[in-house]
């Protein structure tokens, strides 16, 4: 059996998407269409051509205008599933999806009308594709601690259909210690917490994130492998970072995939897992990310397998769940 085979079949949780950035041109078009809503784009293939952008901020500007089309409840449940029946042609067993409610409450969505909506395609996609899920709720960092605190309490509602909360946006500018009280808050009302650090801003976001956020997973953090003291401080603690190759490459992160640091990051110990970020603007879904990887640095087949079994490790999944999980991948290591 070849690696990319072998990728294909292998179960896996992915732990960094933005659901809102599984919006692929075909159905942008088709709610645009049902809500009336204007879009600058004339075509399928005018969008994708607008998806050629070179960083962060260029890729936020295009998904915030694409995030303009989404209105109704049913909008969110059409979005979620089609990522969940894309994640489980990928043999994604779990995902835990970012959204950003403040993208839509400043548009006059209501909280409610996207919560509920994502949460009926998270369940249809148990029901129907045997996907199970959890949503993480994102503060957006270019705006202010106190609009997070505001999304926070307008939260409070639908704390059960949660299971954290995420920083993400535009990175540099924003330290985490920006956010320091919300994300205690956060804690307080039995949250998880993850943080977007290290992608384009420095090394000392990664610190602050873990000091005065005091995360539970680190998003992305490719940029912790500038601090040696720091490599060391992720490995002792077994700290999960939801590394994303493609989109590390789209957004010039990296130059090439043949120089991106996960064989490094596994070399010293850190516990790394692979996911799509956004998916529908960087060039693919979870199998993508492993394969294009696997190909560009040389991954061996024992070193995908662990990256599997980090993924669900590093879920907020039960310790039984993950158990279970893990001994899937093992089994189907096994067999394989």
């Amino acid at each position: 059996m070849s690696l990319d085979a072998f990728i294909a079949g292998l179960p896996k949780a992915e732990l960094h998407l933005h659901i809102e950035g599984s919006l692929e041109p075909e159905l942008m078009f088709e709610l645009a269409q049902r809500n009336g809503v204007a879009i600058p784009y004339d075509s399928v293939e005018a969008v994708r051509a607008a998806y050629d952008f070179s960083n962060l901020q260029d890729f936020l500007d295009i998904y915030y205008a694409g995030a303009a089309v989404l209105l109704t409840r049913k909008d969110f449940e059409d979005l979620a599933f089609a990522y969940f029946q894309r994640a489980a042609a990928d043999n994604v067993r779990h995902a835990e999806i970012f959204f950003d409610p403040q993208t839509h409450t400043d548009r006059g969505v209501p909280f409610g009308v996207v919560v509920e909506g994502l949460i009926a395609g998270m369940d249809r996609a148990k029901a129907e594709l045997g996907v199970t899920s959890g949503l993480i709720l994102s503060f957006l960092r270019h705006l202010s601690e106190d609009e997070a605190f505001a999304t926070l309490e307008a939260a409070k509602p639908y704390l059960h259909h949660f299971i954290g909360v995420g920083l993400d946006s535009s990175e540099v500018g924003h330290p985490p210690s920006k956010f320091q009280r919300v994300f205690a808050a956060a804690r307080d009302l039995g949250l998880k917490l993850c943080a977007h650090a290290g992608e384009e801003g420095p090394p000392a976001y990664v610190q602050e994130a873990l000091d005065l956020l005091h995360i539970d997973r680190m998003d992305h953090g490719n940029r912790s492998m500038e601090d040696e003291a720091l490599i060391a401080r992720l490995a002792a603690e077994q700290m999960t970072l939801t590394v994303c190759p493609l989109s590390n490459l789209k957004l010039c992160v990296v130059k090439d995939l043949k120089d991106h640091p996960v064989p490094e990051m596994l070399r010293r110990g850190l516990h790394v897992t692979l996911n799509s970020d956004d998916p529908s603007y960087f060039g693919g879904y979870v199998n993508a990310n492993y394969i294009q990887l696997a190909n560009a640095v040389g991954l061996t087949r024992e070193q995908v397998t662990q990256l599997a079994k980090n993924s669900f490790e590093g879920s907020f999944l039960s310790d039984a769940d993950k158990a279970a999980r893990i001994a899937e991948v093992d089994a189907y290591a096994a067999a394989h």
